[in-house]
C-alpha cells in the first residue's frame, strides 16, 4: 500500500483529498504546514508528498528545498496562483507535478497515479543498503558489520533488507513474516520473526539485550534506527 502525505492548510481540503485517496486504496497522513510536513516526511517516508505552496508558518517551496536536500519523493504542488515563474520555480526546486486549485479528487488521483508510475520506471536501487556501521549488498546477498562480512541465513537476509530499505519505519511481526522467502506463516508466526531477531541481534548487536540498531516496539513489532536512542 503507497502511503500518500497530503499537506494543505485548508482543512476542507485535506479531509476531501484523504477521503477520496483513501477509497482508492492509499494510506493517507496530513499536515498542515510545511514545518509539520518535513517532520512527517522524515518519519513516515511518504512514497509521494501533494503539497500547497501556499501555507502559514512554511510556506511549500521552502518545504520542498528542505525535502529535496534529505531524501528523493516524489512532490506535487498544489496552488492557487498560476503565474509562469512560481510553476518554473516549483519545477526548478524538484516538483514533479503541478496541480492549480480548484481541482477534482480524480485529477488528483489521476496525478498521483502517473507520477509514482514514473518513479517507479526510473528507479534504480542502490545496490548497498548502510545504515551506521551495518551494510547489506542486495545482489550479493551478503551482509557486514564494521566491513567485516557476517553469516546470515536466507531469513534473516530478508528481514534485514526490509528494515534497512525503511530504517525508523515501523514493522509489525506479520509484515516481517510476509517478506520471508517460502512464506513461513503458520500460527506461531510471532515466534518465528521473534526468533530470527534474537538471532539478528545476536550477530550485530555488542549487547543483544540493549539494542543499538533494532528495537522493539512493544505492541506493534521491530524498527531499525538510524542513530542509537539517547
Amino acid at each position: 500500500m503507497k502511503t500518500i502525505l497530503v499537506v494543505d492548510d485548508e482543512v476542507r481540503i485535506t479531509s476531501l483529498v484523504q477521503a477520496y485517496l483513501q477509497q482508492q486504496g492509499y494510506r493517507v497522513l496530513t499536515a498542515r504546514n510545511g514545518r509539520d510536513a518535513v517532520f512527517v516526511a522524515r518519519h513516515e517516508k511518504p512514497d509521494l508528498i501533494v503539497l500547497d505552496v501556499m501555507m502559514p508558518e512554511m510556506d511549500g517551496l521552502s518545504a520542498l528545498r528542505l525535502l529535496r536536500k534529505e531524501r528523493e519523493v516524489p512532490v506535487i504542488l498544489l496552488t492557487a496562483r498560476v503565474e509562469d515563474d512560481d510553476k518554473v520555480l516549483g519545477l526548478e526546486l524538484g516538483a514533479d507535478d503541478y496541480v492549480t486549485k480548484p481541482f477534482s479528487p480524480r485529477e488528483l488521483t489521476a496525478r498521483i497515479r502517473a507520477v509514482l508510475r514514473r518513479a517507479e520506471q526510473t528507479a534504480t536501487p542502490t545496490a548497498i543498503l548502510r545504515v551506521r556501521d551495518l551494510a547489506l549488498d542486495r545482489t550479493a546477498f551478503r551482509v557486514f558489520l564494521r566491513e567485516q562480512a557476517i553469516e546470515v541465513t536466507p531469513s534473516e537476509f530478508a528481514i534485514l533488507q526490509t528494515l534497512l530499505e525503511n530504517p525508523e519505519k515501523v514493522f509489525s511481526r506479520l509484515e516481517l513474516l510476509e517478506r520471508l522467502p517460502g512464506g513461513e506463516a503458520y500460527e506461531g508466526y510471532e515466534r518465528t520473526i521473534d526468533a530470527h531477531i534474537k538471532n539478528i541481534r545476536a550477530k550485530i548487536e555488542d549487547n543483544p539485550r540493549e539494542p543499538l540498531y533494532i528495537t522493539t516496539v512493544y505492541g506493534v513489532g521491530y524498527r531499525l534506527m538510524e542513530r542509537p536512542s539517547t
